[in-house]
């Protein structure tokens, strides 16, 4: 175990210097860079734009500027907003919850809703139920998030008057059940696709162990269907899918970047698309290394748990 942990601990390092290289290079190579923001003031001439320059050491050469900005990210240091010159870490962190909210809730309704979907398709195969759940993954698989966003918005929001249209909370009202009632819309809309893909895995994984001959032991020995099915069949079904939660993070943060713009949720993916606009660079390469920090953690912890959860498996 201590060998694969730091085997991927080391192949972790690595990604992270790859993505922050390539992030740092596109970032820079964008026609305008860092000060393409202050060339859009009419009032700024070029020498202005090289004396701001020169304050934020955008004047040496991108290596020196990388190497640089690495190694005060090791320490710790991720740099300051050019926004309003706030620190990096302490503009994530105020966008941290919002985003780890909405991703908790949706993660849990996918895997919750997905699991159960699966597993009555793999039981009911070829049913109506299955061959509806295959058409709606495929539906949801196919439209874009936000596409069913904005009909969420116009049905449950405009139309019926269910939920509100968007953000956090209503100003004046930041209770537990205002916070549950704006997250119900975003979290089912960023949920959806997820919920197919688990279905889809899910019921493969259950078709898979279904036949197996330790469950036609059980079945022969004369347990009922049902406990065949709690204790042999879902059990077994449910360790690659342990996996398939780490491989799911990339497009929870892709799909959160999406649903918080169009709910307006102040979140990191909404804050990454303002930093953009305002070509805020310190804090889109904080967000791009937060967000592989935490696919890579979330995809380490994944594989340790099947480790540890199924005996089969040795790492060494």
């Amino acid at each position: 175990m201590l060998g694969f942990l730091l085997n991927r601990l080391w192949q972790s390092a690595v990604l992270l210097v790859i993505v922050s290289i390539i992030g740092f290079a596109v970032l820079n190579l964008i026609p305008g860079g860092p000060l393409s923001q202050f060339a859009l003031d009419p009032g700024m001439t070029q020498a202005d734009i090289d004396r701001i320059a020169a304050q934020m050491g955008l004047d040496r050469p991108i290596l020196v500027q990388y190497f640089d900005w690495a190694w005060k990210l090791l320490q710790g240091d991720w740099g300051h907003s050019f926004r309003d010159g706030a620190p990096v870490l302490d503009v994530i962190r105020r966008h941290l919850f919002a985003t780890l909210l909405l991703m908790g809730s949706s993660t849990v309704i996918a895997i919750g809703l997905g699991t159960w979907i699966g597993i009555r398709g793999a039981t009911h195969r070829y049913s109506m139920f299955d061959y509806a759940a295959t058409i709606g993954a495929m539906v949801a698989l196919s439209i874009p998030t936000f596409w069913f966003g904005l009909v969420g918005i116009y049905v449950f929001a405009l139309q019926l008057g269910w939920v509100p249209a968007g953000n956090m909370y209503t100003i004046g009202d930041r209770s537990v059940l205002n916070y549950l009632h704006h997250l119900i819309l975003p979290s089912f809309v960023l949920a959806l696709v997820n919920i197919a893909v688990w279905s889809r895995y899910m019921r493969s994984a259950t078709l898979d162990v279904i036949n197996q001959d330790f469950v036609n032991t059980a079945r022969a020995k004369g347990v009922t269907e049902r406990r065949v099915l709690m204790k042999h069949v879902v059990g077994n079904a449910l360790l690659p899918m342990i996996t398939l939660a780490g491989m799911q993070l990339p497009s929870l943060l892709s799909g959160a970047l999406i649903t918080e713009t169009v709910f307006t949720w102040p979140g990191m993916g909404r804050l990454f698309l303002d930093s953009l606009g305002y070509s805020d660079y310190p804090v889109v390469m904080g967000l791009l290394m937060f967000s592989a920090i935490l696919v890579l953690a979330g995809n380490l912890i994944a594989d340790i748990i099947v480790a540890v959860v199924d005996p089969r498996i040795r790492l060494g």
